[in-house]
């Protein structure tokens, strides 16, 4: 039995106008990462207002301990990007079909069998690591662990969504994550809020919303992979067990992003026990919670979608042999996201209490030190986001090694650095973390500016060996 034919990959891609690819792949990514984002926020929202700032600082905290972990899973699949877009590149459906299907093997294996039972046992551990208050670790606890044991349905939405843009469409991950999204949000407020019958759930109803939804939308998405129709699909009739060759070179490319990220995160980690250090530990927990995890976001999920993009577009320029081409796209991506980085700080510096009101934030010390922390990331945004898209460019070619060394000198050495020399000559204070931010991001800019420049990506190359026997009928 053979697949039923796809949808032809996007040629303007590598032949027509850059600047028209690079942001036909961008904006349906930045829109549907920031409708995540006014996902999350919702629920930052009503948890503030029902059940007050702790359940902010619960969301919060239980997001960076989750995503710390769910990263290096997850990050086979820049694996699968780069693999992907190389393929797409080079007109190879059969490549790119037979990667996407391990990549989705091998998440769900690892998804079922590591991280929920793991996740499950070890999340008081994690939140006492974190040094989360008594009061934020009553909310968070069961918001943690209802995350770790439904990470499956999450993992293939990111798994389709990285798949379909690096072969050059963008649009279909929009639409599933208009649905995903409206579906959080709709069971989040009967969850958080509760309706009738339904008690209030509180913090773990936002949970509970996120594993209906996205449930809901993995198993769409897997009988459609299986059907067939979109640009990327299931492989049929050459067996459906794993491709250690395939599997292999999903982890060569991909492992050095999920080190990245776990050094990211862990420096956040970290960070959040400076955080909770600090005097007014809880208070500050919550500013950090929804000026840098939720407002924050509008300007790292919309580079991140311009990361992807310009991912997308230099792996398959590279595939097609036009080295020159992914040069110039990851340069027009960074200019895409230092301008959308300019007005979301312009919001930050000069709107910081009516941002933080929309979160029930009326603590006085909350929001002192809120719009202090909104005020340093108005300037943090512009290096972050051009940051970002050279990784984009860096990790789609190849070379995803370097902004794993880049990450661990930005992200952690240098502002945790920062925060242990304050603590040991003087009184750490809330001003010292944000300023350390700001330092990290200038550094990760600057050091990711340089590596792409030297252009060693442009002699990276891949490969998977030749596809199995078709199965007997």
């Amino acid at each position: 039995m053979t697949d039923t034919a796809p949808a032809g990959y996007d040629r303007s891609i590598v032949e027509g106008p850059l600047g028209r690819a690079v942001w036909r792949l961008a904006w349906p990514t930045m829109l549907v990462n920031i409708i995540g984002g006014l996902q999350s926020l919702v629920d930052q929202i009503l948890v503030g207002h029902i059940v007050g700032f702790t359940g902010n600082a619960a969301i919060g905290v239980s997001n960076q301990v989750f995503i710390a972990v769910l990263i290096f899973v997850s990050s086979l699949f820049t694996g699968m990007s780069v693999l992907v877009s190389r393929f797409a590149g080079t007109g190879e459906p059969e490549k790119v079909n037979r990667t996407v299907y391990q990549a989705f093997v091998t998440a769900i294996g690892l998804s079922v069998f590591v991280l929920a039972p793991l996740g499950y046992v070890l999340a008081p551990h994690l939140l006492n690591f974190v040094n989360a208050a008594p009061a934020v670790q009553k909310e968070a606890l069961p918001f943690l662990r209802i995350m770790f044991l439904t990470s499956a349905g999450m993992l293939v939405f990111f798994m389709l969504g990285g798949a379909l843009r690096s072969a050059g469409d963008a649009r279909t991950p929009l639409v599933l994550g208009f649905v995903l999204t409206a579906l959080n949000i709709a069971c989040n407020v009967v969850l958080i809020r509760g309706l009738g019958p339904i008690p209030s759930f509180r913090t773990a109803g936002a949970a509970m919303g996120t594993a209906i939804a996205s449930g809901l939308v993995a198993v769409y998405a897997i009988v459609r992979l299986w059907r067939g129709g979109w640009v990327v699909q299931f492989p049929r009739g050459l067996g459906y067990g794993p491709d250690w060759g395939i599997i292999r070179e999903l982890f060569r490319f991909g492992l050095p992003t999920g080190f990245q990220g776990i050094a990211m995160n862990i420096g956040g980690v970290f960070l959040l026990a400076y955080v909770g250090s600090l005097a007014q530990s809880a208070a500050a927990q919550a500013a950090y919670a929804v000026s840098y995890t939720q407002l924050f976001s509008f300007v790292t999920w919309t580079s991140i979608g311009l990361m992807g993009a310009a991912a997308a577009v230099a792996g398959q320029n590279l595939g097609a042999g036009r080295p020159d081409r992914t040069a110039a796209a990851v340069e027009i991506a960074a200019r895409i996201g230092v301008s959308v980085a300019t007005c979301m700080g312009l919001l930050y510096l000069f709107a910081p209490r009516m941002l933080l009101g929309a979160f029930g934030i009326s603590d006085a010390a909350v929001l002192s030190i809120g719009t202090q922390l909104l005020r340093v990331l108005s300037v943090s945004g512009l290096f972050i986001s051009a940051a970002l898209t050279y990784t984009g460019g860096l990790q789609g070619t190849g070379d995803t090694k370097s902004p794993l060394y880049i990450s661990i000198v930005s992200q952690v050495v240098l502002p945790l650095g920062i925060c242990f020399v304050v603590t040991q000559l003087g009184t750490l204070t809330a001003l010292h973390i944000w300023s350390a931010i700001l330092a990290g991001h200038v550094t990760r800019f600057t050091l990711s500016y340089l590596r792409f420049r030297q252009g060693k990506w442009r002699h990276i190359t891949v490969h998977i060996g030749a596809a199995p026997a078709p199965a007997p009928h």
